[in-house]
C-alpha cells in the first residue's frame, strides 16, 4: 500500500458518518496493521490468497491475537486475578462485577469478546441467599450493561444444558430487552434438558430472533464438556480457542479446475487444501513465535487460556457452486440441495476435505490433536454470488424435511462449527411445539447447530449474528449505529439476498413430522 492510498482510505474511515468513534479507531488500527509485511508465505499459497481464492477474513497482516479466545471463567472466578487485582467473588454482585471488569480485557479480532460464559451455570453457585426479586433485578442490569459496553453481534454467550433459574431467568430478560447482545446459544441434551426450558428458548426466538440451539451430545463427543459456543456457530475449548479463521472459496477451485469430477476430488481440491493450511500455518507461526501472545497476554499468564487448548479453524464456503459447477460440466443440470446425486457430490467434497485435515500437522494446535478444526463458514458481507459453507442457496431450498435430510450428513464432520438458517412465518407463534418437535428431529437426523427465525421479525439472522431491522433502516439513513455488525449487516443484505431465503409454513394444528 502507497503512503498515498493509506491516507485516502485513512480520511475515509475519520470523516464516515455511519461510524462511531471507537468503530472509526478500531477501523484505523485494522489499516496500519495492513502496512505489515504478511507471514512467509511460498508463491502459491500468496497468489491464491491474492485472488481471494484463500480468503483470511481480513484478519490482518501480523496476528498478535488469536481471533477466538474462550477464557475458562469458572477458573478465575476461583483464583481471581492478580492482573485485574481482583479477589474471587464471594456474592452475586462481586461475581458480575468480576465478568464485567475481565470482559473488557478479552481480546479479538473485532476488538470485543466472543465468548461471555457459560453464564447459567457460571453464577448459579452465587444465587443461594437472593430473592428472585433482587436477583431479577441484578441480572438484568447486567445484561444491558454487556450490549452496551460489547456493542458486537458476534459476542456469545451460552445456557443449559441443564434447567436453571438463572438460565430462565436470563431468557426472560431478553424477551425483555430487546437487544442484540449477546447473541445466545442454548446446549441441548435430550437426557438432561427439559421440555419446559426448550418452550421457554422458542418463545424467546419468537421475540428476539435468539437463541441457537446445540446438539450438546453431539458437541460432547468432538469436544469434550468443556466447550462453547462463540461468535457465530463456532464451536471450541474453554480455556482454549482458535489461532486463526482461514476459509476457502470452493465455487473458486471448480472455476480454476479442468478436468471431471474425479480429478478434481483426487488432484485440484487437495492442492487448495494444502495452499490454505499454509496460509494458516505461516499465520499460526507469526502469532506464537513472533508476536508472542502466549507467553505476553495475563489470561495465558494466569492460566485462563492455554496454549494447548488452541487449535486453528480450517473452513469452506461455496460448496452449493462447487457441486452445481462440476455437474454441470459433466451435462448434469442439477442442484445441491434439490437432487440426491448432488447431495451424494457434496458429502464427497467435505468427506475428502476432512480426511485431508485429518492427515495433516499443524503447529500449536494441540487442542484438536495437532491438527486444524474444520468450519463451515457462515459467509461475511462482501460475499457475492457465493453461498455460505455448506448451506442451500437462498431461495433454492427444498421442503422442510428434505432441507434438513440434505445438510444434516455435513454436521458431524464440522467439529468447529456449521449452520443452517430457517426462517417460518409468524403463524408459528401460535404452534411453538411444532418447533420443539422440528428442533429434536433435526437433532435425531445428525444436525449439530438449529437456527431458525420469524421471517418477518424486528431481528434478522445474517451469516450467525443479529441485526434488527430498525437498525438496518437507520443506517441507510446514514445515522450511526452502536452496533459493529449492523454495518456488516447492511451489507450483506444487499449482497446476499438474506430475504430471499425460503419462508416456512407452519399453521396452528400443523406437525411437521421430523424424526
Amino acid at each position: 500500500m502507497s503512503l498515498k492510498e493509506f491516507r485516502y482510505r485513512a480520511e475515509q474511515i475519520v470523516v464516515d458518518p455511519g461510524l462511531t468513534y471507537q468503530q472509526r479507531r478500531h477501523n484505523m488500527a485494522l489499516l496500519a496493521e495492513e502496512l505489515i509485511e504478511y507471514p512467509p508465505l511460498g508463491e502459491e499459497a500468496k497468489q491464491a490468497l491474492d485472488d481471494r481464492i484463500i480468503c483470511d477474513l481480513f484478519e490482518g497482516h501480523a496476528p498478535y491475537r488469536a481471533r477466538y479466545i474462550l477464557p475458562d471463567y469458572e477458573k478465575a472466578f476461583q483464583q481471581g486475578s492478580e492482573f485485574l487485582e481482583l479477589e474471587p467473588p464471594t456474592n452475586l454482585a462481586e461475581a458480575l462485577n468480576f465478568l464485567t471488569i475481565l470482559y473488557s480485557q478479552v481480546p479479538s479480532i473485532t476488538g470485543f469478546p466472543v465468548y461471555l460464559g457459560d453464564v447459567d451455570r457460571l453464577l448459579t453457585p452465587y444465587i443461594t441467599e437472593i430473592s428472585d426479586q433482587d436477583l431479577y433485578q441484578q441480572l438484568k442490569l447486567f445484561w444491558r450493561a454487556a450490549d452496551r459496553m460489547l456493542p458486537d453481534g458476534f459476542v456469545h454467550a451460552n445456557l443449559g444444558p441443564e434447567d436453571t433459574k438463572i438460565g430462565r431467568m436470563i431468557l426472560r430478560i431478553e424477551r425483555e430487552l430487546k437487544q442484540v447482545v449477546p447473541n445466545l446459544t442454548l446446549k441441548y441434551d435430550p437426557t438432561v434438558t427439559t421440555d419446559e426450558l426448550l418452550l421457554e428458548a422458542v418463545q424467546t426466538v419468537f421475540a428476539v430472533g435468539k437463541p441457537h440451539f446445540a446438539n450438546h451430545p453431539m458437541m460432547v463427543g468432538d469436544l469434550g464438556e468443556r466447550y462453547a459456543v462463540v461468535s457465530c456457530y463456532n464451536s471450541l475449548k474453554i480455556g482454549g480457542g482458535s489461532h486463526t479463521l482461514t476459509r476457502l472459496n470452493l465455487k473458486d477451485t471448480v472455476v480454476r479446475h479442468s478436468g471431471d469430477t474425479g480429478e478434481y476430488l483426487q488432484r485440484t481440491l487437495p492442492h487448495y487444501v494444502e495452499l490454505t493450511l499454509q496460509v494458516m500455518e505461516a499465520r499460526i507461526k507469526y502469532l506464537v513465535e513472533e508476536a508472542r501472545f502466549f507467553e505476553h497476554d495475563f489470561l495465558a499468564q494466569e492460566g485462563l487460556i492455554e496454549l494447548e487448548k488452541f487449535s486453528a479453524m480450517f473452513g469452506i464456503f461455496g460448496l452449493a457452486e462447487a457441486v452445481n459447477l462440476l455437474l454441470e460440466r459433466e451435462g448434469r443440470r442439477v442442484k445441491y440441495g434439490q437432487n440426491e446425486e448432488a447431495n451424494q457430490l457434496s458429502y464427497q467434497i467435505t468427506d475428502r476435505i476432512a480426511q485431508i485435515l485429518a492427515e495433516r500437522s499443524l503447529p500449536y494446535c494441540q487442542g484438536n490433536g495437532g491438527r486444524a478444526f474444520f468450519h463451515s463458514q457462515s459467509g461475511i458481507d462482501l460475499d457475492i454470488e457465493v453461498t455460505a459453507g455448506t448451506r442451500i442457496p437462498y431461495g433454492e431450498e427444498p421442503d422442510l424435511y428434505e432441507h434438513i435430510s440434505a445438510v444434516a450428513p455435513h454436521h458431524c464432520k464440522f467439529q468447529a462449527g456449521i449452520s443452517d438458517i430457517f426462517h417460518f412465518e409468524r403463524p408459528v407463534v401460535n404452534n411453538p411445539q411444532a418447533i420443539i418437535d422440528v428442533i429434536k428431529g433435526a437433532f435425531r437426523q445428525g444436525m449439530r447447530e438449529f437456527t431458525f427465525n420469524l421471517a418477518d421479525g424486528e431481528f434478522v439472522r445474517i451469516t450467525g449474528y443479529l441485526v434488527r431491522r430498525s437498525d438496518l433502516v437507520k443506517y441507510e439513513e446514514n445515522k450511526r449505529s452502536r452496533y459493529d455488525s449492523t454495518v456488516l449487516g447492511s451489507n450483506a443484505v444487499k449482497n446476499q439476498g438474506i430475504f430471499q431465503r425460503k419462508r416456512r409454513v407452519i399453521n396452528n394444528e400443523q406437525n411437521p413430522g421430523v424424526s
